[in-house]
C-alpha cells in the first residue's frame, strides 16, 4: 500500500493534537505549528496530485481489511485534485490569519487543523459512513472557528448554522441507513454493484435514501432553498475563516459528483440518474437567488458569501448536465471559483478594516491604501463575473458550451448570462461606493504582509487561463473517470490485505 494516502488525514490530527496540549505555549509557537502543518500538507498534496495525475487510482485499506468490509482510502484524479485546491487555500488562509485573527482564541490553530482534518478525509473516504464521520468533524471544527472572537453577529449566525447543520447531520444518518437497510452496504465501490441488482420492492426505499442524501449534500452546497445559512454565517466569520470557508460548499458538491455518478449513475437499473431531474432547476433558481442577493446585500462580506451562492449553482448546472464536457467545465470552475471566493473574504476584510464604516455598503471613507485594494477588488471583480481575459471566463464558457446540445440550453445561457451581466453592473456600483467616492480615511494602509495571501489567491486566476489547456484536459479525464466508475470500482475491490489472513481450522 502507498502510505502517502494516510498522510493528509494524520498530518493534520497530529497537529491538531499538539496545538491543543501547546495552547498555552507562546503564539508564535503555536503559529510556526500551524504554518508548518499546512505548508506540509501542501507538499503532500501536491505528491499525490502527481501520482494521480496520469489517471492512476490507489486504494488504501485501513487496518489491512478488504473491501467491503474495512475502512478504506481511495485517491483518483478528483481526490487529488480536493486535496491540492484545500491545501492551496489553507496555506493563503492561514498566512492571513497571522496578522490578527488568530490571537482571538488560543486553539484557532488546532481547530484551523482539524478543519483540513475533516476536509481531507471526505475526500479520500471511500465509503458513506466515513463521509458522514468526516463530515462531522469539520463541522464540529467549524463551529468553533465561526464563533471564535465571540461577539453577538457571530453567535447568532453560529446558531443558526449549527441547528441547520445538526438537521442535516439527522437526514444524512437517515439516509444511510435506508441505503444499508436495502443494499447491506456502505462502501462507495460495492454501492456501485449493488444498486442495480436491488428487488423490486426495496428500489423506493434505496431512492428514499439517495434523496435524502442529495438533500442533505445541497444543504452543504448551500443550493436552493437550503442557501439561506450560508450568507449570514461567512459575513460574520473572521477573514481567514471566511476564506477556508470557501472550500466548504464544495465538499457538498464533491459528494454529489463522487457518489450519484458512481451509485446511481447510468447502470443503477431503476435508480439510474437518480439526481439529474432534480438538479437543473435548483441549479438555475440558486444562480437567480444568489444574484439578487448580491445585488441588494448592503454588507460586503454578505455580498461575497452571495456570489459563492452563484458559483454553486454554477458548478451544479455543469453536473446537472449529465455528460462529460458538463462536468469537466464544472471541474475548471470548481478550482476558479473556490480560490477567488477565497480571496474575496480576505480583500473584504482588509477593506472594512480599513474604513470606518467597516463592511456596511454606504457612502463613507475609502479605505486605507485603496490604490492596491481597488486593484485587487477590479481583479476580483473580473473573475468572478467571468470576463476576459479571467479564469471565470474560461469556466463558464465549459459550461455554457456542454449545455448546447440540452434541451435546457436556452434556460442555462439566459440564466448564466443574465447572472453576469447583473453582477457586473452591481459589483461596479460597489467599486464606486469603496474606491471613488467619499475622503481617504486617515492612518495607513494595510501592510503587505496582510495584502498578500488576498493577492496570491486572487493572482492565481491568470495562472488559470495561462495554464488553462493543461487543467482543462485533466478535468476531462477526471469526468470521464467520474462518469464511468469502473477503475474505480475495479481498484477498490481488487486490492488486496498485505497480509492475507488465513482462515483458521476448526478443532
Amino acid at each position: 500500500m502507498n502510505h502517502w494516502l494516510i498522510l493528509p488525514i494524520v498530518v493534520p490530527l497530529l497537529a491538531g493534537a499538539l496545538l491543543l496540549v501547546a495552547a498555552r505555549a507562546p503564539r508564535t509557537t503555536r503559529q510556526a505549528l500551524g504554518v508548518g502543518s499546512t505548508l506540509v500538507l501542501l507538499a503532500i498534496a501536491v505528491r499525490l496530485f502527481l501520482l494521480a495525475a496520469d489517471g492512476t487510482t490507489a486504494a488504501y485499506l485501513i487496518g489491512d481489511w478488504p473491501a467491503p468490509f474495512g475502512i478504506i482510502l481511495v485517491l483518483d484524479r478528483l481526490a487529488a485534485l480536493m486535496l491540492l485546491l484545500t491545501a492551496i487555500l489553507a496555506v493563503g488562509a492561514v498566512t492571513y490569519a497571522l496578522r490578527g485573527a488568530d490571537r482571538e482564541a488560543a486553539h484557532f490553530h488546532a481547530l484551523f487543523q482539524f478543519q483540513l482534518l475533516g476536509l481531507n478525509g471526505a475526500f479520500l473516504t471511500g465509503d458513506l459512513f466515513n463521509l458522514f464521520v468526516f463530515f462531522e468533524i469539520l463541522l464540529i471544527a467549524s463551529y468553533g472557528l465561526l464563533l471564535h472572537g465571540g461577539g453577538p453577529a457571530r453567535t447568532r449566525a453560529g446558531l443558526h448554522y449549527v441547528v441547520l447543520n445538526l438537521i442535516g447531520s439527522f437526514l444524512f444518518l437517515i439516509g444511510i441507513g435506508l441505503v444499508y437497510g436495502t443494499t447491506g452496504t456502505l462502501n462507495l465501490a460495492d454501492l456501485a454493484q449493488a444498486v442495480g441488482h436491488l428487488a423490486p420492492e426495496d428500489a423506493p426505499l434505496a431512492a428514499a435514501g439517495g434523496l435524502l442524501l442529495l438533500t442533505v449534500f445541497g444543504l452543504k452546497a448551500a443550493l436552493l432553498p437550503l442557501h439561506f445559512w450560508l450568507p449570514h454565517a461567512y459575513a460574520a466569520a473572521s477573514g481567514a475563516v471566511a476564506a477556508l470557508f470557501a472550500v466548504m460548499t464544495k465538499v457538498g458538491i464533491y459528494a454529489v459528483v463522487r457518489v450519484f455518478p458512481l451509485v446511481f449513475g447510468s447502470d443503477a437499473g431503476a435508480l439510474a440518474n437518480l439526481a439529474l431531474p432534480w438538479l437543473l432547476p435548483a441549479a438555475l433558481l440558486t444562480i437567480v437567488v444568489g444574484t439578487f442577493g448580491a445585488l441588494a446585500s448592503d454588507h460586503l462580506r454578505e455580498s461575497v458569501g452571495y456570489l459563492v451562492i452563484v458559483s454553486v449553482g454554477t458548478l451544479l448546472v455543469g453536473i446537472g448536465l449529465g455528460t462529460v464536457e458538463g462536468v469537466a467545465g464544472a471541474l475548471y470552475y470548481l478550482v476558479h471559483t473556490t480560490l477567488v471566493t477565497g480571496g474575496l473574504f480576505l480583500l473584504a476584510d482588509l477593506i472594512a478594516d480599513g474604513r470606518s464604516e467597516g463592511a456596511r455598503l454606504r457612502e463613507g471613507t475609502r479605505p486605507a491604501g485603496a490604490a492596491v485594494l481597488g486593484t485587487l477588488f477590479l481583479l476580483g471583480m473580473v473573475a468572478i463575473i467571468g470576463m476576459p481575459p479571467l479564469s471565470g471566463l474560461v469556466g463558464k464558457l465549459l459550461i455554457l458550451t456542454a449545455a448546447e446540445p440540452s434541451s435546457w440550453m436556452g434556460a442555462i445561457w439566459g440564466v448564466i448570462l443574465g447572472s453576469s451581466l447583473l453582477l457586473l453592473f452591481g459589483l461596479s456600483r460597489v467599486g464606486i461606493l469603496l474606491f471613488w467616492q467619499g475622503q481617504d480615511a486617515t492612518g495607513p494602509g494595510p501592510s503587505w504582509s496582510r495584502i498578500a495571501p488576498a493577492a496570491f489567491l486572487l493572482g492565481l486566476s491568470p495562472l488559470l487561463v495561462i495554464f488553462g489547456g493543461p487543467l482543462t484536459g485533466f478535468a476531462t479525464e477526471t469526468a470521464r473517470e467520474l462518469l464511468d466508475g469502473t477503475a474505480y470500482v475495479r481498484t477498490v475491490l481488487e486490492t488486496a490485505p498485505v497480509s492475507p489472513r488465513v482462515p483458521q481450522e476448526a478443532p
